[in-house]
């Protein structure tokens, strides 16, 4: 099943997802979207188009196992994720500790309790257009993400339950 991310301009840092005729409030770069022709790491900003789903990644040791037909993995102390161009794991699942520039996935927020993997700037990686895509939980003030897409805890459970490897996600302007 696709999911829809329309946001109303390129500034905007909040969207609405849709799937399965349902639709819900979400969060987005602090920075906005924009084109993945124009997106660079660190800018803030999360990219439009339309991107596969790849894996669920989980807290195990907080929350519970959720109802999805997506590739499921438990995240531990030792995942991180690659966020230096210069790295050949450059936007990869990494393995901790690691000697590039890393993204911590078990942290101390609960952002990504729950996390799906967009794969964007995967296939191929382009060094320096943007890495850990992913679609997690907002913050409780449901203020931006640094690029990603965040939903509501029980938003973002209810989408999981349509997904699998098959769902695309589209995030585009109206």
């Amino acid at each position: 099943m696709n999911i829809t991310v329309e946001v109303k301009s390129p500034t905007a840092t909040t969207g609405t997802l849709e799937i399965n005729g349902k639709r819900y409030d979400c969060t987005l770069g602090r920075a906005g979207v924009i084109a993945p022709a124009q997106k660079a790491e660190g800018d803030g900003k999360t990219p439009l188009g339309i991107f596969p789903l790849r894996q669920l990644l989980y807290r195990a040791d907080r929350v519970a196992k959720p109802h999805t037909k997506l590739p499921v993995e438990i995240l531990t102390a030792q995942t991180g994720w690659c966020e230096d161009p210069s790295h050949a794991d450059y936007n990869k699942k990494i393995t901790l500790p690691h000697p590039a520039a890393t993204d911590h996935m078990t942290r101390e927020d609960h952002l990504y309790d729950y996390l799906v993997v967009i794969g964007y700037n995967d296939a191929p990686v382009v060094p320096g257009k943007g890495s850990a895509i992913f679609m997690h939980l907002a913050r409780p003030d449901f203020g931006p993400t640094a690029g990603c897409v965040g939903l509501r805890p029980a938003d973002l459970l209810e989408v999981l339950k349509y997904c699998d490897l098959a769902s695309k996600i589209e995030i585009r302007l109206f």
